[in-house]
């Protein structure tokens, strides 16, 4: 089965709890991860290369290849979409003329969401600074993986600070719930049993929360190659692990597969 590519970002700001970063609770009804807490993303569109390739609608993308550039628009796209933060730079947005834009992202067929943001931000006279998105990991799935849909998805981490606009509310689509939220606090609500993740979700927070400040994490991503994981189905003794290979940062890189949601 062909990997679907995909983007999401890890939207992070510093609270007195310590850092905290911005989730979405995905619809119940929606065929990946329903139901679940996630990270703002989605699916990159082939039309999210024009805009990072065209200089009066993004900056600093020039050394990036066209998946990784790709990528980086889809973060902020998607962002804006599901959450109302809009990640581009250039002046202010008018409130009313972004709810007007995002609706216009939402109403529309899914293959003209990233025309319809390029030409949003064009009519706002932003760009995208692909420097805003530092790369954290790239998660795929083995190619035998009992799973309905097998998504390449590009992980970034970005500083919440100087957004274009920080007013965040869900879409009431993909995105019926939202809030900020402390690492510790989001696995310790689906240790209880209060709210679900997904695997991959759950090895970023568990990554996520070894770090005491936004700075702190974003030096370490960007000190290291943002590592590709995989994950493989261990047989030990009758018993079945999902495993991550070891030495990528993530303080935790086994656990039983009975335990674990995959989408």
């Amino acid at each position: 089965m062909t990997s679907i590519p995909a983007a999401t970002v890890l939207l992070l700001r510093d609270s007195a709890s310590g850092p905290e970063v911005l989730m979405v609770k995905r619809g119940e009804n929606l065929a990946f991860a329903g139901g679940a807490m996630v990270f703002p993303g989605g699916r990159v569109d082939p039309a999210d290369i024009v805009t990072a390739r065209s200089p009066d609608l993004a900056l600093n993308f020039d050394s990036l290849d066209d998946i990784d550039a790709a990528a980086r628009v889809a973060c902020a796209r998607e962002a804006l979409e599901e959450t109302g933060v809009l990640l581009t730079i250039g002046e202010p947005a008018d409130p009313i003329a972004l709810a007007h834009a995002r609706a216009q992202l939402a109403a529309g067929p899914d293959a003209d969401e990233a025309a319809t943001f390029a030409a949003m931000i064009a009519a706002l006279g932003h760009r995208v600074d692909a420097e805003r998105f530092i790369p954290f990991a790239r998660w795929e799935p083995p190619a035998a993986a009992p799973i309905k849909r097998r998504f390449d998805t590009h992980f970034y981490v970005a500083d919440a600070g100087n957004t274009a606009s920080a007013h965040i509310s869900p879409d009431g689509n993909e995105a019926v719930a939202i809030h900020w939220t402390t690492a510790a606090a989001a696995l310790a609500a689906e240790a209880a049993g209060n709210t679900a993740l997904v695997f991959p979700t759950k090895c970023n927070l568990q990554r996520l929360a070894q770090y005491d400040s936004v700075a702190a994490i974003l030096t370490a991503a960007a000190a290291r190659p943002a590592p590709f994981i995989q994950p493989e189905i261990v047989d030990r003794e009758g018993v079945m692990w999902l495993t991550i290979p070891l030495g990528c940062d993530y303080p935790i890189t086994e656990d039983r597969l009975e335990n674990l949601r995959r989408e």
